[in-house]
């Protein structure tokens, strides 16, 4: 393994084939989720995230076939001893992610002297590796499997399925030494950031229609040093180390999205995004606009679906139509309103693709036919919207639309 960096005193971070790894030159107590010397743990040298297998199988293989998930106690000494690892001294994470495409962030704060003696500068370093596309989901989606006496079963009793694109591993390490209680707390403020990137990138649910808090792999490592004054007994919001951990957490998770998934704000700023989780991604949403468009129009449409659904008009637009949309299933928005304002939001839609803004008072009543209906409602406007924009005397006389 290469040595990458030093982000403190007594840890270096190697990376090697299919692996990412912690080594610890000073004890640390170690926290995460790992099957195998997971739980709380002060006698491990080395946290390690690495490379499982690719994010499809091959043809004819399931993932579920893994060892790791056959006999996770075997597979852990068969990683271990391939990469000369101790097994016993070492806690194992895994995930289908390039270890190469994994984000970092070193996050510090040096307290004021006012001429009294400080411990020095606090540190707090995260490695992550991430992937969203299939397995992303919100807490409280229905799930899958129940364990019985070692074992996961579906409830729909069918084979395990092998298409589960999708894990967030995050790794973090602080030069401090933690309270058990505060160390727990820093796996509960590393889960509350992470939730804020997939909601501000707006990681649709594969499982339901509501924004990702995670995926249903999600796994997590901390170590603090296990020495070096009076432990810190506080990991939350309010004091820094909290803060820390959340923009580390942030930073890192951010690059890991945008190297593996190519997840930036650019590829959210697209119609189809957004509304993957209403089941409305691109081909989807092509294959429902047919029944709202004549069949020329359609395939006018289907050639420019990525500038037309780039509109940043369109985009701004549609961003509020779901949050409404939202607030009407959250039950904020009460049924006597909520008809007349996703309404005037798909107007505003419709104005906004078409650019024809003074049209608002006709497009809202050419729309209202639909308003109880919100996913009709927004197809008809898209619909609307696009037709528009060049189905008038202008767009006739110079011969550019389809007839």
């Amino acid at each position: 393994m290469t040595e990458l960096m030093k982000p403190y005193e007594g840890l270096v971070i190697k990376r090697g084939e299919r692996i990412l790894c912690a080594e610890f030159l000073r004890p640390h107590t170690v926290i995460s989720t790992c099957r195998v010397n997971g739980g709380i743990r002060q006698d491990l040298r080395f946290l390690a995230n690495h490379q499982a297998c690719e994010p499809r199988p091959h043809p004819g293989c399931g993932h579920g076939a893994c060892l790791a998930g056959r006999d996770p106690e075997r597979y852990h000494r068969l990683i271990c001893e391939y990469h000369g690892l101790p097994p016993e001294r070492t806690a194992l994470l895994g995930t289908a992610a390039n270890m190469y495409l994994a984000g970092f962030s070193r996050q510090s704060f040096s307290p004021p002297a006012d001429g009294k003696k400080t411990s020095g500068e606090l540190v707090v370093f995260c490695a992550a590796t991430a992937g969203v596309e299939t397995n992303a989901g919100r807490a409280g989606d229905p799930a899958s499997f129940y364990e019985e006496e070692g074992r996961f079963l579906r409830l729909d009793g069918k084979a395990p399925s092998c298409d589960r694109r999708g894990t967030i591993v995050l790794m973090l390490f602080i030069n401090r030494a933690l309270t058990p209680g505060a160390l727990v707390r820093t796996v509960k403020m590393a889960t509350e950031a992470k939730v804020t990137v997939l909601e501000e990138l707006h990681v649709a649910s594969r499982y339901s229609c509501g924004l990702a808090t995670g995926t249903g792999t999600d796994q997590i490592g901390v170590a603090a040093l296990s020495h070096g004054g009076r432990p810190l007994s506080g990991a939350g919001k309010h004091v820094k180390l909290g803060e820390l951990i959340a923009l580390a957490v942030r930073e890192a998770l951010f690059r890991a999205l945008a190297l593996q998934n190519k997840l930036t704000p650019d590829l959210v700023r697209y119609a189809p995004r957004l509304l993957e989780r209403y089941g409305l991604g691109e081909e989807d949403l092509l294959v429902a606009l047919r029944d709202f468009l004549p069949a020329p129009v359609h395939a006018w449409l289907e050639r420019n679906v990525r500038p037309v659904m780039s509109d940043l008009g369109l985009v701004s637009h549609l961003l509020a139509y779901l949050h409404l949309w939202d607030q009407v299933r959250y039950g904020i928005l009460p049924p006597e309103i909520a008809a007349e304002a996703l309404l005037d939001q798909a107007a505003l839609m419709a104005c906004a693709l078409s650019q024809r803004r003074g049209d608002f008072p006709s497009f809202r009543e050419k729309l209202a036919a639909e308003k109880n209906d919100p996913r009709r409602l927004l197809l008809a406007a898209l619909a609307l919207g696009f037709s528009a924009k060049w189905h008038h005397p202008l767009g006739r006389a110079v011969g550019v639309i389809p007839e």
